[in-house]
């Protein structure tokens, strides 16, 4: 490495970057090379990932498979946009028609899951005639102006709502129930919540209803198995389309199934995609069934979605998880995780819930009475990256863990992940 080769990119992140653009740790941690599931910074020191660039790298940094995928594309035509047809274009959304629920079938791809939201929403509102969107709080959508305001942390608005067709409702949140209830004695009273929002803050007629299958900024915040059902009954009742976000749900990371909201055996009106589609190669998607997509009428371009080079890397990272059975080794890794996870929170009283699916789990901080407590996230955060472990954080509060290893994370570097953490908790020393 070349002399002070770290400090010299810190300070030019510093002034040429916009201060917005965060970074984790005290010190930022500057990248270099990763290979499957490490990662190694400037200075040589490697790091287990446990994050994937915030649940982006679905099988591994730098597969093989992907990357020799991308070289042969960036060879033959590396650009189109969409006034051209081609051919890697056309086999992903016949790919996603194939493998997504229900009667899905046409697509729309973007750069990313903001706009994949975006596109879902307007198509939502085209259709029904209706412009009223209910959205989740601790919901994500992204940083455009509407995806702002349809996400549910005062963290993530820069500017304030800018729609006011967007209206929140409580979301799922056991642990911190809204109501103060405990499931299942709550008859879903967040769920049987909407249809009083649609009555009292809607003309009784809306565009559709979003959410993610399970909340990622939010801290990884699952519903419970029969809140899906409630709330699409009740979404299409008043004239809505169930708008599911599966930017960080979906290609397995919930395991055993492809996408989250099977989970809950519901199928959407729409769904979309972004983040491991693509294994990190920027994308965005929204699909949905043809009478919902022919009501986007007039021109529209997307000059770089439906790209050949990324279309071909979602092929080879969606051909990975497939040929690989992915989606069984997320269950089965999911299951070695949360066990794990499980038996170090009765070890350490700080460690409040663990919730998830498969392999993307959380670790609710919090101090006495269920305080939330950013500061013992930022503590193991370092204590985290000094044992060569690389984590994720959420939660309105900022006091959740996000542990999302890629698909493909064999039994050895779950143990060895558990074994750092939990070094790491130790040295808290509380």
């Amino acid at each position: 490495m070349e002399p002070n080769k770290q400090q010299e990119i810190l300070a030019k992140h510093k002034e040429y970057l916009f201060s917005c653009v965060a970074n984790y740790y005290e010190e930022p941690l500057v990248v270099d090379r990763a290979k499957d599931s490490l990662v190694y910074d400037v200075e040589g020191r490697e790091y287990l990932d446990f994050f994937g660039g915030i649940v982006t790298i679905s099988v591994g940094h730098c597969n093989d498979k992907v990357v020799a995928a991308i070289q042969e594309q960036t060879r033959k035509v590396q650009h189109t946009s969409t006034l051209y047809p081609n051919e890697p274009h056309v086999r992903l959304a016949e790919k996603l028609a194939a493998v997504t629920p229900g009667a899905l079938k046409q697509s729309f791809f973007t750069n990313s899951g903001t706009e994949a939201n975006e596109t879902a929403v307007l198509a939502a509102q085209l259709y029904t005639r209706s412009q009223d969107v209910i959205a989740l709080r601790h919901g994500y959508s992204g940083r455009s102006q509407l995806a702002m305001s349809l996400t549910g942390h005062y963290t993530w608005r820069l500017n304030p709502t800018a729609s006011p067709n967007v209206h929140h409702i409580p979301n799922a949140y056991c642990y911190r129930c809204p109501f103060g209830l405990t499931y299942p004695g709550c008859d879903l009273k967040c769920a049987k919540d909407l249809e009083g929002a649609i009555q009292t803050a809607t003309s009784g007629k809306i565009a559709a209803f979003i959410a993610e299958p399970i909340q990622g900024v939010g801290g990884f915040i699952t519903p419970p198995k029969e809140y899906f059902r409630e709330v699409a009954d009740i979404v299409h009742k008043y004239g809505g389309l169930f708008i599911c976000d599966e930017v960080q749900t979906g290609w397995g990371r919930t395991g055993g199934k492809m996408f989250g909201i099977e989970q809950w055996d519901v199928e959407p009106d729409i769904m979309t995609f972004a983040k491991g589609m693509a294994n990190g190669v920027p994308v965005g998607g929204t699909i949905t069934r043809p009478e919902i997509a022919d009501s986007v009428r007039g021109l529209s371009i997307s000059t770089f979605g439906g790209n050949p080079v990324t279309s071909a890397a979602a092929l080879a990272t969606l051909e990975v998880i497939e040929s690989e059975d992915l989606v069984t080794n997320a269950a089965d890794r999911g299951r070695q995780l949360r066990e794990g996870l499980v038996s170090l929170k009765d070890k350490y009283p700080l460690m409040g819930d663990i919730r998830g699916m498969g392999l993307m789990q959380a670790i609710e901080m919090v101090g006495p009475d269920k305080v939330p407590s950013p500061e013992a996230v930022t503590r193991l955060f370092e204590l985290t990256r000094q044992n060569g472990l690389l984590i994720g954080k959420g939660g309105l509060m900022g006091n959740v863990i996000r542990i999302t290893p890629a698909l493909n994370v064999t039994r050895d570097q779950v143990d060895e992940a558990l074994d750092r953490l939990d070094r790491s908790l130790a040295q808290m020393g509380l």
